[in-house]
């Protein structure tokens, strides 16, 4: 390669093109293509190759666990209408929406893998994800409030498109952690997608924010724009 055109390639920040320019040109030369033909398929590759640096960035910062995507899902022990959503889900609308995505069944139903494989499959996509188990989630909160930048906290959670919320309701929550859990989802409502799993149905919620106005309210901005997922075969009425 011209080392005038490598020093130009390395100022311009284009490593793609850099890494593949002299092997394609070889390539070009012997199927005689013409110099656009060239000039596109380096610049295909180079926006290729940023997009997967950005998905493994994206899905480092998601702490999604790794072993749960779809390719390990086991779909025979998914209900019908289980397996019927996911493939939409995965395609990110409901994001664009800022729907919500919310789980509910017993322990070991496979909750917690199929919301991480949609994650998976949205990062994939381009989109900001966040998974965190519930208990993580409440107690990050109140350490941002107790230092008075809760504020500041909600706003840098606002940056992911979605966050998946892990099992919901499996410790129980302090008033003050139910305060700060509840403006988390206040602050998300209408803007921003949360995916929750949850072994409690909505009618058994008051064990989590303790005050039946309160989860009224947390119920009800979960569920204006939602997609429910039941996990049991003989399910529970969620509400």
């Amino acid at each position: 390669m011209n080392a005038s055109l490598e020093l130009l390639l390395r100022e311009l920040k284009l490593p793609a093109m850099l890494t593949h320019a002299q092997a394609l040109a070889i390539e070009a030369e012997r199927a005689a293509w013409g110099f656009t033909r060239y000039l596109h398929t380096l610049a295909e590759l180079e926006v290729e190759e940023r997009r997967q640096r950005r998905v493994q960035r994206r899905r480092k910062e998601s702490s999604l666990p790794s072993g749960k995507t779809l390719t390990t899902l086991e779909m025979a022990r998914l209900p019908e209408s289980v397996r019927r959503q996911l493939p939409t889900l995965c395609e990110g609308q409901f994001v664009e929406q800022a729907q919500n995505l919310l789980a509910f069944g017993l322990p070991g139903r496979g909750k917690t893998h199929a919301l991480c494989a949609v994650g998976h499959a949205l990062v994939e996509r381009g989109y900001r994800v966040l998974f965190t188990p519930a208990y993580q989630l409440v107690q990050r909160l109140l350490a941002a409030k107790q230092a008075l930048r809760l504020e500041k906290e909600l706003h840098k959670l606002d940056g992911f498109a979605a966050i998946v919320v892990d099992d919901i309701g499996y410790v129980q929550q302090s008033r003050a952690e139910m305060e700060v859990l509840f403006t988390f989802l206040a602050e998300r409502y209408e803007r921003k997608s949360v995916l929750i799993s949850s072994n409690l149905v909505f009618s058994q919620w008051d064990r989590i924010f303790h005050d039946p106005m309160t989860t009224a309210a947390a119920i009800d901005r979960l569920v204006h724009h939602a997609i429910i997922s039941v996990f049991d075969t003989i399910s529970t009425p969620v509400y």
